[in-house]
């Protein structure tokens, strides 16, 4: 079967206005303020598609031009144990990961790979430049298995401190390239990396948050939850470390609303960060639009204790239009915060309870549905969706041989840009 692209228009999200797609467009260049463009499709009613496998079957409102191999969705399930333990009486949990019994077969054991399948489809088959995609470990790891798998060129920039995250089922393809900013570096620094290899010409930026493919393949979560609930979810939690994904769940509920057979109510909002990088924390409960100032030493400190490595954005999409505070004032809700011990002790009860190992970001978000319970930020009978964007990788990793990825080049982005942009290029001579 032959895939017909699906059919939208952007909207800029600061003043509404509505612009064509030019293939790879991550902002309006008329626009007068920064701001993120949404996806406003054709399609104005959810209806998974029975025609299409995997991830796919959510195409209607992905902004894509083809399907690859090997994807799989979200899996959402009506928790008992760990609702129990909550007094709780609608909890439902999405998880993105490897979790055979439930139905879930995320290779990448995160829903980075939702992220993945989404951008990667959004590029043309006759694609001639390299996507660069920077990464703190799980959105690597997921571009790479969903590039590797493909043959699409990508170049992955990533703190060295951070590459045990890039393990395979498999050896990579030779189409994925590594570049590495040194130890000690955070999360900032490879994203700057990235920003000079663009530079060359022979490079494309994935754009992060403001690819609108990135945003609505992490929608998906949101849909898988709302299949299986039948309407809107009254609250909705997820550890944030740009916060993207919080903002993704935010859209598609406006998109669902408009549809209206599965409620006209915005959910709550709750996302979390790990203690003490809090930047957004910070920043929300003093209601500030602006980011509270984080130096770059202050950064990579607190980065360094986090166990959630993946929350360590220090320049998130939270002020711009359409970002995380426009979602929270808009559909309302709060950010929590749970500190490494909080987050190991709910990593063993989610274990014990629900009988699958969690990533540690994936504990934030669980303890801070717990510290909700505790507040009365929500009632018991409210219809909640806990957003568990990592697991089982424990058991991914049991069940055969594990490859560790490398990186080709560790770069110091201080260098000046003339020597490093040289250096990359010749990783795809």
């Amino acid at each position: 079967m032959t895939f017909k692209p699906t059919d939208y228009k952007l909207m800029n999200c600061a003043d509404g206005r509505i612009l064509d797609d030019a293939g790879w467009t991550l902002a309006d260049p008329e626009s007068p303020v920064p701001s993120l463009v949404r996806a406003v499709y054709e399609s104005k009613e959810y209806n998974p598609r029975t025609d299409l496998d995997g991830f796919y079957r959510y195409a209607d409102w992905l902004p894509i031009k083809r399907t690859l191999a090997g994807s799989c969705a979200p899996v959402t399930y009506k928790s008992e144990k760990l609702a129990a333990e909550l007094g709780l009486e609608n909890l439902y949990i999405t998880v993105s990961g490897y979790w055979p019994e439930k139905g879930a077969r995320m290779e990448t054991c995160s829903f980075k790979e939702t992220e993945a399948y989404s951008v990667c489809a959004r590029l043309p088959e006759d694609n001639e430049k390299v996507l660069v995609v920077a990464s703190a470990g799980n959105t690597a790891r997921a571009f790479a298995k969903v590039c590797s798998d493909n043959n699409i060129p990508l170049l992955l920039s990533i703190p060295e401190d951070n590459i045990s995250a890039l393990w395979f089922k498999k050896p990579l393809n030779d189409c994925v390239k590594i570049i590495a900013s040194p130890k000690g570096s955070d999360y900032f620094d490879a994203i700057a990396l990235s920003d000079i290899a663009c530079k060359s010409g022979i490079f494309m930026v994935e754009g992060g948050a403001k690819n609108v493919a990135r945003r609505d393949g992490m929608g998906t979560t949101l849909l898988s939850a709302v299949e299986v609930i039948g309407r809107i979810p009254d609250a909705y939690f997820q550890a944030i470390g740009s916060g993207t994904g919080t903002i993704a769940a935010w859209e598609n509920n406006l998109r669902l609303i408009e549809d209206g057979r599965y409620g006209t109510h915005k959910m709550k909002l709750y996302p979390s960060q790990n203690d003490p990088f809090t930047i957004m924390y910070d920043s929300w409960k003093i209601h500030s639009r602006s980011l509270v100032p984080m130096t770059p030493e202050e950064a990579r400190k607190a980065a360094a204790i986090i166990d959630a490595k993946v929350l360590s954005n220090r320049k998130p999409p939270y002020p711009i239009s359409g970002g995380l505070f426009d979602a929270l004032e808009d559909a309302g809700g709060d950010i929590f915060k749970a500190t490494n011990e909080e987050l190991h002790a709910w990593q063993e009860k989610f274990l014990e309870l629900e009988g699958i190992d969690i990533h540690n970001a994936a504990a934030v978000a669980v303890a801070s549905l717990a510290y909700a319970v505790n507040a009365g930020a929500i009632k018991k009978e409210d219809v909640i969706m806990l957003n568990i964007t990592g697991a089982g990788e424990e058991r991914a990793k049991s069940e055969g041989e594990i490859f560790y990825a490398k990186p080709h080049l560790v770069i110091d982005p201080e260098q000046p840009e003339e020597v490093i942009i040289p250096m990359v290029e010749n990783l795809f001579k």
